[in-house]
């Protein structure tokens, strides 16, 4: 008898990408709070956001052309590229209530 075992998509860093965006810029946001919504670190905070978008949509790209690419492993590719695309609500509700202060 012949057993087939499937074998997991190893790919860690997407999902390391995803919680490490999202904990570093809900750290800056409550720093921002907490400071009294000094703009003085906003200076800190708009250069990571804007890095983070680049690097998450990069990570994006990426895990699309692996969709598209390994039909095994769509299952396991599809919730990466949903856990990197949920922080896009979340910042920009970051965003409006900075801009909202």
């Amino acid at each position: 008898m012949k057993t087939n075992y499937k074998k997991a998509f190893e790919e860690k860093q997407s999902i390391e990408l995803a919680i490490g965006t999202f904990i570093m810029s809900t750290v800056f946001f409550i720093l921002f709070i907490l400071t009294n919504e000094s703009s003085n670190f906003l200076v800190i905070a708009w250069p990571f956001a804007f890095s983070a978008i680049i690097l998450n949509s990069i990570m994006v790209f990426h895990l699309t052309e692996r969709f598209i690419h390994l039909p095994q492993y769509r299952k396991d590719i599809c919730f990466k590229i949903l856990l990197l695309l949920s922080n896009i609500p979340i910042t920009y509700f970051y965003y409006l209530i900075v801009v909202k202060s």
